[in-house]
């Protein structure tokens, strides 16, 4: 009886150990080395084409202004690219537009699209000079940059050959950000003066999307996906508090839930390879990174390795790389300011 005994604890304990939240913490996230910036750093975005290659942009905040980073993911190891025009301001959002890269690249009040080929990089010009460059979307064929200048705000439309100035439906006062699925398929979210708005291109217009958003609510993102699905993602506010929401149109309904995710900004929010959402969350353990997975109203949680002797893990943007996922972010370490860490998923 003692014998039998022995073997059942034996096996609680081993079922224990399977389970336990430092058995959980371990599984699946690892680190991938980051060349150093000069820190303090912050990380604009990350996109990646394949498992093969991904870019990351950001800027380093040097004792003369902003400097513009951007590293390249080649499948094995990240490597930083100091051979685009510019030596001064900050990267913003990535953007494939056939085989190459365009990002936006915001410099003292002017800004310019970063055009990256097979033989090195270029510059789109834009037709004027903005106060504020808001969000940047580039698909074949087309290109937005949205921002204002001192008559308000701004539309700007790239059709492959030049640039005009797009209307937006009465009451808009300001766009927040835009995605883009085609040249004939854009989405833009904004300030309507009576509550957030979410606009639609057509390949003609703009116009309200009649998205059914939550009462007193913002967006953070827009995910139209291939298949047709698109994703809203942000928060709604509760008597001073945040939560967040997502929001599925499965092409004839919208369909809103509120996964167990706190004010998560949804910004960062990817489809992974497994087909449910992945975006970053504010981790509860200060050396390890936590990802949420969100499955419908359902999330799980995951984290990144242990960082010894850190005190803040932060990645700022996800990609699908092929069967992986990677993020890109920041890490501090104790006694030193935040400079930049990568993980992976899979793959």
């Amino acid at each position: 009886m003692n014998g039998l005994r022995a073997v059942v604890v034996c096996l609680v304990i081993a079922c224990a150990a399977v389970v336990s939240p430092a058995s959980a913490v371990t599984r699946g996230w690892s680190a991938l080395p980051v060349p150093a910036a000069a820190p303090p750093v912050t990380v604009s975005d990350l996109a990646a084409r394949g498992p093969g290659e991904a870019w990351a942009t950001g800027y380093e905040h040097a004792a003369d202004g902003l400097r513009p980073l951007v590293y390249r993911w080649d499948g094995t190891a990240w490597s930083r690219d100091t051979g685009f025009p510019g030596e001064a301001g900050g990267l913003g959002k990535v953007q494939f537009v056939g085989e190459e890269m365009w990002t936006l690249h915001n410099r003292s009040g002017s800004g310019a699209i970063l055009r990256r080929t097979a033989g090195g990089w270029s510059t789109v010009p834009l037709p004027q000079t903005l106060w504020t460059y808001q969000d940047f979307a580039a698909v074949p064929g087309a290109a937005w940059v949205v921002g204002e200048d001192d008559t308000g705000l701004k539309v700007l439309h790239y059709d492959g050959s030049g640039w005009t100035a797009q209307l937006v439906p009465d009451g808009v006062r300001y766009v927040m950000g835009i995605t883009a699925r085609s040249a004939a398929d854009a989405w833009a979210w904004g300030d309507a003066g009576t509550g957030t708005t979410v606009l639609r291109w057509n390949g003609t217009t703009w116009r309200d999307a009649k998205v059914p958003l939550p009462p007193d609510s913002n967006v953070h993102t827009i995910l139209p996906e291939p298949s047709g699905r698109v994703t809203v993602g942000g928060s709604r506010y509760t008597d001073g508090v945040a939560r967040t929401y997502l929001m599925t149109w499965n092409g004839h309904a919208w369909r809103t839930t509120y996964p167990p995710l706190g004010d998560t900004h949804t910004g960062a929010m990817v489809r992974g390879p497994d087909g449910a959402l992945w975006l970053p969350v504010r981790s509860d353990l200060a050396f390890r990174s936590k990802y949420a997975r969100v499955d419908g109203p359902r999330a799980t949680f995951s984290y990144g390795p242990e960082r010894p002797n850190a005190i803040d893990v932060r990645p700022r943007a996800l990609a699908r790389a092929g069967s992986a996922l990677l993020s890109f972010g920041t890490v501090e370490i104790y006694g030193s300011r935040p400079n930049l860490m990568s993980e992976r998923l899979g793959g």
